[in-house]
């Protein structure tokens, strides 16, 4: 090794030098002010022509010798070294990274002339202290098309998924989908755009929702797979953009009313409107209905619910709401078993089963009339009472009522009209939903007590297991009978396998059976008992409230509203709780 001073115009320059792509006019012009101002700091290296030539080949530093030559340099310090048996090929790809990194194309360059040298890519990888997987993604652009390796050069580098869906793809494919897809100068690529035209997934006529039209009108050609069982439709297309369109028109074409087509987000599940509330159980007429394309390319449905206009709410409720996350937020807590939104499913599924069981199931006349007593004791009833306050229970009641009515106004002693009046409304009040409507503890024991829970629907879907912990996961796994795996999706998607035939899950958290401490609560509305001073009885044994007429005739019923005491005089027995617990 030796210094020597020589004429930056006899230097060659090696035809195998790693950095191919070229520096910015930018960079150059940095470095081109800065030799002129202080002249080259590092000499450059070369070595003896192999040939026996009396020349040099410049091992490193053919832009710093570039731009001497440009500054006007007469000459230059040169560093000489021994020529290696692979004319330098590792070393310069080496001292290339270390300066500055290389990208990727330069890189798979270097790589291949490695490999062409009789290096391995494991010995490469030591070398230049990368994954041999990263040596063996670079590699593949070996099969990529050269107008999109000078995209890939100027840094714009597909994921390697995408590079190794472009790389299986012929040479004829790569330059139709890329004359399709190019784009403008100085802009990104849509790699995930190209490699989807490219991809050779496999779309199956099972899961086509169009006819023959719209497949002739995309061009869509059925092969059939000869290796799949006889009994199945084994059709399929690998025209992916072609399905993917049939299928987007047929959505477009038979939309339901109050539907609409939604997205997908990355994990391919549906990106419902903001605020929407997705209904896992039986949707009803008001609610939404959202089209979409899963991952295989099949059309599924997901109801949701929009949220109703928001109403003022009055101060006592929000204090007392507020006091209750006060004291529940004042402590941590562990992670529950069941997440909110897995609570949200479970009151759907309680809420439908429910009401299917009191439409169906057998239940006795004094039952239905306890459960009347209960439904009215429910959260989410509002009722104008006639009293002279506004106590909670509802006015849309008043429909059921009328069917036990004949035309002429009278009332109706016929038990089969009845009971069919008892269940509707039972079936109006009592909700498990958790919100507004939620009846509390009441819907739940009249849930247990006719035996909703055989009404229960299969909830082994991938969307409420995906609410449960892991504990909770794999204790359903084990009640289930299937191992649970080392990762929660795996474990996830065996329960989904296991629960889609005949057998079905049940969570124990979504039984009807009320929690001890909520039935206590319920009782404690006993220990309010009215006094003779509550009741509001005066010596001569009449209420204190009401004017008793002294003649035979009627009392009109404006006297005893006008007589009765304001809403604001109700003692606390009068409250809607205090008649529930009467």
């Amino acid at each position: 090794m030796q210094i020597k001073t020589i004429d930056p115009r006899a230097l060659k320059e090696n035809p195998d030098r790693m950095r191919q792509t070229k520096s910015s006019p930018q960079a150059d012009a940095l470095m081109l002010a800065t030799i002129k101002a202080v002249g080259i700091v590092q000499p450059p290296i070369v070595a003896p022509e192999a040939d026996g030539g009396n020349g040099y080949i410049i091992d490193a530093g053919h832009r710093r010798v570039r731009l001497a030559i440009a500054a006007g340099l007469g000459e230059i310090e040169i560093l000489v070294v021994d020529a290696a048996n692979d004319n330098g090929a590792m070393r310069s790809m080496v001292e290339n990274s270390v300066r500055e990194a290389l990208n990727p194309v330069d890189q798979w360059r270097g790589i291949e002339r490695l490999v062409a040298l009789g290096w391995t890519e494991e010995a490469i990888a030591v070398a230049l202290a990368l994954p041999v997987r990263q040596i063996r993604k670079l590699r593949l652009l070996a099969n990529v098309l050269p107008a999109m390796l000078e995209q890939m050069a100027q840094g714009d580098m597909p994921s390697e998924q995408q590079l190794r869906i472009i790389a299986a793809a012929g040479e004829v494919e790569q330059k139709e989908v890329w004359k399709a897809h190019k784009p403008k100068k100085g802009d990104a690529a849509a790699w995930w755009s190209i490699a989807n035209a490219l991809t050779k997934k496999r779309m199956y006529a099972k899961d086509a929702s169009f006819g023959d039209d719209l497949r002739e009108a995309y061009g869509i050609e059925w092969v059939e797979d000869l290796f799949a069982p006889a009994d199945q439709d084994s059709r399929y297309t690998t025209n992916v953009e072609g399905f993917l369109g049939a299928q987007h028109e047929w959505m477009t074409s038979n939309l339901p009313k109050r539907g609409a087509i939604v997205e997908v987000n990355s994990w391919g599940q549906p990106e419902l409107p903001k605020k929407a509330s997705q209904v896992y159980g039986k949707p009803s007429k008001s609610d939404n209905t959202g089209l979409y394309l899963n991952r295989d390319g099949k059309v599924q449905t997901v109801y949701y619910r929009m949220p109703e206009a928001a109403k003022p709410k009055g101060d006592s409720a929000n204090g007392a709401e507020g006091a209750i996350n006060d004291d529940t937020g004042s402590t941590p807590k562990a992670r529950p078993d069941v997440t909110q939104k897995g609570q949200d499913m479970i009151g759907d599924f309680r809420t439908d089963a429910l009401h299917d069981a009191l439409g169906r199931a057998l239940i006795e006349d004094d039952m239905l009339m306890a459960l009347l007593v209960l439904a009215f004791a429910g959260q989410n009833v509002r009722v104008d009472s006639g009293a002279g306050g506004n106590l909670y229970g509802g006015a849309r009641l008043g429909r059921h009522a009328a069917r036990l009515f004949t035309e002429d106004g009278k009332l109706s002693f016929d038990m089969d009209t009845v009971r069919g009046a008892a269940r509707a409304a039972l079936i109006d009040v009592l909700s498990c939903r958790r919100g507004m409507s939620n009846s509390g503890v009441v819907s739940r024991v009249a849930g247990q007590a006719i035996g909703a829970d055989s009404y229960l629907p299969n909830m082994g879907m991938e969307d409420f297991l995906a609410s449960l912990s892991r504990r909770a996961l794999e204790t359903v796994a084990k009640d289930a009978g299937v191992e649970p795996r080392a990762r929660v999706r795996e474990t996830r998607s065996a329960l989904v396998t296991h629960f889609e035939g005949d057998t079905n899950l049940v969570h124990p958290s979504a039984l009807f059976a009320p929690e001890p401490t909520e039935v206590l609560a319920l009782l404690k509305h006993l220990d309010h008992e009215a006094t003779p001073q509550d009741e509001g009885e005066t010596d001569d044994g009449t209420d204190g409230g009401i004017v008793a007429n002294d003649g035979h005739g009627e009392v009109d019923v404006s006297d005893m509203v006008e007589a009765d005491e304001g809403p604001g005089t109700l003692d606390d027995h009068e409250t809607a709780y205090g008649i529930a617990a009467e």
